[in-house]
């Protein structure tokens, strides 16, 4: 098992690498030419700044087993396709139960922001302690559950 890390202004590196370390699992992050990562854990994979290349070169990645961290539902399905487990920076698993779900969401609420483009939407709340509490204990239950089965 390794864990991948679609790294682009992910707020979890340090908590997924400390539990990788605590279970010995070896983490491999990714990111654009845009983005600057350093780790004295991790492998960092840079990867060029086209259009979705980071997202394609993770998925090209990883295999059935590993665990993908993404806030991308399109990278969770792709990874939850190769078998793969996949886990959003909230914590929230991705399941071949939630994804479709998940990914007509997404596409409902984009048509909605296109059809109403002057209309400025709010972007998501900062980030709290809180979350990244959350994040870690079922970061941590879903190690174990991919080490189980």
């Amino acid at each position: 098992m390794k864990i991948y890390v679609d790294a682009d202004a992910c707020p979890v590196v340090s908590i997924v690498e400390r539990a990788a370390r605590d279970h010995k699992i070896e983490v491999c992050l990714l990111c654009d030419t845009n983005h600057v990562l350093q780790s004295d854990y991790s492998e960092i994979k840079i990867i060029g700044a086209g259009a979705d290349a980071v997202d394609f070169a993770l998925i090209s990645l990883c295999r059935a087993g590993d665990i993908v961290v993404t806030q991308d539902y399109g990278v969770a399905a792709m990874a939850l396709g190769k078998k793969a487990y996949a886990i959003h920076q909230s914590g929230r698993w991705f399941t071949n139960d939630n994804i479709d779900q998940l990914l007509m969401e997404r596409h409902v609420a984009k048509a909605a922001r296109r059809a109403k483009s002057k209309h400025h939407i709010s972007g998501p709340r900062k980030r709290t302690q809180e979350d990244d509490k959350h994040f870690e204990e079922s970061f941590r239950k879903l190690i174990t559950y991919a080490e189980e089965s």
